[in-house]
Order: structure tokens, then sequence, then C-alpha cells
């Protein structure tokens, strides 16, 4: 998602990356080529095609997406990250340990980095950092359970919560645990365009709406990285375009959604690589439903539009068969995916059924969904618009910009509209957008989108975050999940695991990321293109 406007949006760009990239399990490479040189190599420059530009370069002050994160990634590094099994693991931290009630959470400094400006990455610098993100209007509904970070010494920062908070380090892995030098916190203006960091990489370039290079740091705190000399970020906003010119040579890697990439460049094994995202790291495809407002006030409408849904149809229409329905926000390869509580799959009798109920009572039933002009989009809306026509629900389609689209859902200025969410590492990272102390009235603010209130969900998403027992985790979003599939706020469609890179075979590395620990990270997340790290990316002479 690119370039949010307005107060509404602002606010809540950093927040649904937070929802937008999850990190759990591994992505599969779609093809790796079968002959890899015998180790990396040193040196070389790769440039790589993304879909849209960042909005800045600042994680304090600026939304990042997919794009921010790949670009940025380079230069600035987070506390935390996620291994290939979906479990944190420190970076810049040396270790994170909670107190016995998990509303303490000591933060050690790793020693021996620096910044590129020279500065040492120290306790008080963290410190500062995370003040600073929670006093940001970007991410303080995220941060609202946290009282205070207090230096408790030189290396150390311990974070003091108004609850306990198990999953809390996962909240570090993403923009809100980058961590940058006191100048950019002081004149976050130049660290919007020129930033600064601990990273594999330096900042040398950057073009708005065009390109952004970075060159190798010398002085590294990671021994023997990063491999690449260079690496140009190339803004080539159409899919088409940036295809024709990976195939051209002026790119070496890009990111798509489209499942035509996949099946073309999955079948060039001699010439491509390609790698999709997995398990939790993958978003879901939605009807995002305003419960707030009528008719979709009305459970039985909500369910006679997911009977009304042929999900399979849509998965063959738009997606070459290539994704998974969905019915709920986690896939049934994550273990966080519970069965139960039967979703309303697709019977138009059924639907039409129900639909006449509520026209006995209330007469017919209609309303309008909004959508973004993308064709691909369009086709989609047009594909349910048709299905729930035939139930007998009357649903007119209204076009409007990202920015808008999303200022709408924030203030209840809609009835339905189509929605690309629910990929974080961790089911805690849902909480503000399902949570009832979310939920406020139409034309305020509202993270729960949907603005459904329910007690038991709610109370689920609470033990979800407060208990540290797996099992107790499990069952809680279990019951978070039958309640999804009851109460139907989301009109599920699929698992949209059709984001992917696609490299020329000379690209290596992608999918081979090691952790300082030397256990093997997660390679690919986000959503809907995912982004990966690069500091151990190398290029193949031939």
């Amino acid at each position: 998602m690119k370039r949010w406007r307005g107060p509404a949006a602002l606010s809540l760009a950093t927040l649904l990356l937070v929802a937008c990239s999850g990190q759990r399990p591994v992505a599969v490479p779609e093809n790796p080529s079968s002959e890899a040189p015998s180790g990396p190599q040193r040196g070389g420059r790769l440039v790589y095609g993304l879909s849209a530009d960042a909005n800045g370069l600042n994680p304090v002050t600026d939304q990042f997406a997919s794009q921010s994160y790949s670009m940025v990634g380079t230069v600035i590094e987070p506390l935390v990250t996620v291994d290939a099994n979906g479990d944190w693991k420190p970076y810049l931290a040396e270790s994170l340990t909670p107190n016995e009630t998990y509303d303490e959470w000591a933060i050690k400094v790793r020693p021996g980095i620096s910044f590129h400006d020279g500065l040492a990455l120290t306790g008080d610098v963290v410190k500062a950092n995370l003040e600073a993100q929670k006093a940001s209007p970007l991410n303080n509904a995220v941060l609202v359970p946290v009282e205070s970070f207090e230096l408790t010494d030189p290396m150390t920062v311990t974070v003091k919560l108004n609850q306990p908070w198990v999953a809390f380090p996962y909240y570090l892995a993403a923009q809100l645990g980058m961590i940058v030098p006191p100048a950019s916190l002081r004149d976050p203006g130049t660290a919007s365009v020129k930033p600064v960091g601990t990273g594999a990489f330096v900042f040398k370039e950057y073009v708005p709406d065009s390109r952004m290079v970075v060159t190798r740091n010398p002085d590294y705190w990671r021994d023997g990285l990063p491999y690449l000399d260079e690496i140009e970020f190339r803004i080539l906003p159409d899919s088409q375009t940036r295809a024709q010119t990976l195939e051209a040579g002026g790119i070496d890697a890009m990111g798509t959604t489209r499942d035509e990439d996949i099946t073309k460049y999955g079948g060039q094994k001699d010439a491509y690589t390609v790698h999709r995202a997995r398990g939790m790291a993958v978003p879901e495809y939605m009807f995002l439903l305003n419960t707030a407002v009528a008719p979709l006030d009305d459970l039985r409408v909500r369910r006679a539009l997911a009977h009304a849904l042929d999900r399979a149809t849509i998965i063959k229409t738009l997606r070459g068969g290539l994704t998974q329905p969905a019915d709920g926000p986690w896939s049934r390869d994550s273990p966080w995916y519970a069965g139960g509580g039967a979703y309303p799959g697709y019977d138009l009798a059924k639907a039409t059924a129900l639909v006449k109920e509520v026209e006995a009572e209330k007469g017919p039933i209609a309303f309008e969904i909004i959508s973004t002009p993308d064709p691909n989009t369009m086709q989609g809306i047009e594909l349910a618009q048709d299905m729930w026509r035939k139930a007998g629900v009357d649903v007119t389609i209204k076009q409007a910009d990202q920015a808008d689209l999303i200022n709408r859902a924030v203030t209840g200025n809609y009835a339905a509209t189509v929605w690309v969410q629910f990929s974080s590492p961790d089911p805690d990272g849902e909480y503000i957008w399902m949570h009832q102390a979310y939920s406020k009235p139409v034309g305020q603010v509202s993270l729960n989108f949907t603005r459904l209130r329910d007690d038991k969900l709610s109370k689920a998403f609470d033990l979800g975050r407060t208990n540290p027992d797996e099992s107790a985790r499990k069952q809680a979003y279990a019951t978070v999940q039958e309640r999804l599939r009851e109460l139907v706020p989301f009109v599920f469609v699929d698992h949209l695991d059709t984001g992917a890179v696609v490299a020329r075979t000379k690209v290596r590395g992608i999918g081979e990321q090691v952790l300082p620990d030397g256990e093997k990270g997660l390679p690919l997340t986000g959503s809907p293109v995912p982004y990966h790290p690069f500091t151990q990316l190398w290029v193949s002479a031939r």
C-alpha cells in the first residue's frame, strides 16, 4: 500500500503493517536452481524492482509497507527478528527477558554495534527510539499497554506494561523496533529521505518515485556480511512493465502478486526462480462488512452473503486455481488454525432463504460495496456482485482510491469493501483489529473496522495476550475463529499466497537467511507482495 493520505489513514498506516507483515512459517522456493555454485561470492550489484515507492524512510514518522521494508531494511535494523519456525529471536537486542507475570520485558542491547555515523548503539538510544514510537501518532494505539521505558543499566531497557503481554517481542520485529541514531530522532525530516542505521548497507541515493541506492557497509557488525557491493531499488508500479523489464535484463528480481507470473516464470527453471510466502506470512483476501449499519447489522444478511459466495469459482477465475479458500484469518498450515465452528460455505439455497426471511420483515436488501479502480480488484468485486444478486441482494459498486477507501473503513462510512489483511506472525497481532475495546461508533476513528462488539471473542483475545501457556493460547484463538465463523464480520475468500519474488537464477540467497545465533531465519514475509532480507543475497558470475 502506497502513500496513504488523510489524518485517519496516517494514524493507521503503521498499524496495518503490523497486521500485514506476518512472519510464520517458512516460505518455500517454488523452483530453486539445481546447480548453485559452491558458496556465496562477494561483490556485484543487484537491481530490484518494486511495485511502489515508500511514503518515507523514517520508521518513527512514515507509513511503512512491504516496499518500505525492502528498502529501509537494508539500512535500519530491528531489535527482534523471526526464525523459520515463526518464533521471535533477538537481533539488535542480545536478549529479551520477561518477568514472571509478563508485564515487564528487559531488552538487553547487543554490544559492539555502531550506527553508520559512528555512534555506538546503547540502551539510552534504544530507550529514546521506543519513546519516540510511543509518542508517534502512527503507533500509539499499538503501544497502549506500555506504561514506561526505563534504563536499568547502560545496555538494558525495561519495558513496563499495564497488563501481561506474552507476544510483545513480535512487535519489535517490525517498524516499531527499528532503531535509528539520535540525529535521526532530532531531525525526522532528513531521516525520511536519508536514512541512517546499523544495517549491512549504507544509504547512497534516493529519488522519489524512481530509485533508491545503497552500498556495502564495510564496518557491519556481522562478520563477512553483506556479500553485495550495491543494491538499486527501482520503482516500477505497473506489473506488466516490471515483468518486461525483468525479461529484458533491466532488473534482476521483482515482487509480484500475479498468478500468471508464478505460472510463467515457474515454468522457466533455467532462467528464473520463484519464491512464495506460506502459512502465517500470507494475508487473507476478504470482504469487510460494517456490522454497525443496515443491512449488514443483521447477522442473517451477513451469513447470506457468505453462503452466496462461490469461493472456488473466484479462486479459479482470479488466481488460476493457485490459492486455497479461507474460513478465517489463519490458514490450515498454521499452528494456530482450528477447525470446528462451521463457516457458512457456498449454498445458494440457504442464502436465498435467509434473504427472503429478512425481506419479509424489513423489505429488499441493498447496499454499496467500495473497490479501488484496479482492473483485477474490480473483476473480483463484479464476480461477488453477480453471486449476491443471484441470492436476491442488490449490490452497487462504488470506486474509490486507496486512501479514501481506508479512511471510510476507519470512520465507518461504508457498508462493505474489498480488503486484504491478517498476516501477523502471532495471533496477538490481530488484537486491535477485532477486540471490542477498539470498536467505536460510526463517525469515530475505529481500529476495529467491522465495529463488531462480541464479549466472548474479546475475552478470548485477552486470554491469548496475557496467558503464556501455549495450549491455553491455542484454545483462546480457536474460540476467536469459532466466533468469526458464527458472526461473519468478514466474508473470507482465500489465502492470498500468490505474492511472490521472481529472480533471475544468478540471484542467490533468497530463502537462505541465517540469524546471528546460527538458526535459519524466515526468508519471505509481508503482504500482498512479500519482502525479505538482503544481507545474505549474492550474485553469481553466470
